[in-house]
């Protein structure tokens, strides 16, 4: 691959024998055996038949990629997929910096440590996503993100945690208005159980690292989730809001169907 591949949008940042090879894209051998499936960076072989294969594409992942690798990774991913956007998570401050230096027309957030480059997808279905705590805020953020690039309608309710239940009682009525629900929670994790017991609507749990010691970094809220008493809950991993946008997603994309967004 030349190292021209970001037109307009990336500068030339190959990295030099003396730079290292994590410095930038470096290109493929000479001669090596081309696949149209995937775009070889010399760091990395980007998944480009993932989107024909599960309907989207491939994510980058930030952590243990210098900001130029996921500058440069999102970059040919939005190269190869024009049509609609490709996301970054997980970005620390200088991917950040980076991206939006980059790649000027990537959507960043500082909260979802996200980026998002081209045109979301018509949205199918509602996702609704339910945050216990503002401390929370960040992977619901993430969720919120990942649920709006993967072709679904989002909206939020924020700080609706089981310390004070009546403020979650107050917009019960929404639950039952989404075809699915991420419902993200730190400490003794309790509010997917709660919610599961007032809504049917698909519920997808996200646990959070947020509390105090013996919550233990999120497993507390884990184990709290996997053992709900409520029927039909699903649990992603400590801090997953990327895993559960996907799920969520992709439910809200086969309830709302070819019909456009959800009423």
């Amino acid at each position: 691959m030349s190292h021209d591949v970001f037109p307009g949008s990336v500068p030339d940042r190959t990295a030099s024998p003396a730079s290292g090879p994590t410095a930038g894209p470096a290109t493929p051998t000479d001669g090596a055996p081309t696949d149209a499936s995937i775009a070889d960076l010399g760091w990395a072989r980007l998944d480009l038949d993932r989107a024909r294969r599960t309907g989207d594409p491939e994510v980058v992942y930030g952590p243990g990629k210098t900001p130029d690798q996921v500058a440069t990774a999102l970059g040919e991913l939005h190269r190869r997929h024009p049509d609609r956007a490709v996301l970054a998570t997980r970005l620390d401050p200088a991917a950040l910096a980076e991206v939006r230096r980059h790649l000027p027309d990537a959507e960043v957030d500082d909260v979802a440590r996200t980026a998002v480059l081209g045109p979301l997808p018509q949205p199918r279905g509602l996702v609704l996503v339910v945050a216990a705590g503002t401390s929370d805020g960040p992977v619901a953020a993430e969720a919120a993100t990942t649920a709006r690039v993967h072709g679904a309608g989002v909206e939020r309710i924020d700080d609706v945690g089981v310390a004070g239940l009546h403020r979650l009682l107050a917009v019960a009525h929404r639950l039952d208005e989404a075809d699915c629900l991420v419902v993200v929670a730190g400490m003794e994790g309790a509010l997917p159980s709660v919610v599961g017991g007032l809504s049917g609507t698909p519920l997808v749990g996200v646990p959070t690292s947020t509390g105090y010691g013996t919550g233990a970094g999120g497993r507390a809220a884990l184990l709290s989730m996997l053992n709900s008493c409520s029927a039909g809950i699903v649990v992603v991993n400590v801090d997953n809001g990327y895993g559960a946008g996907v799920h969520a997603a992709r439910v809200a994309r086969a309830a709302g169907g070819a019909g456009g967004a959800h009423p």
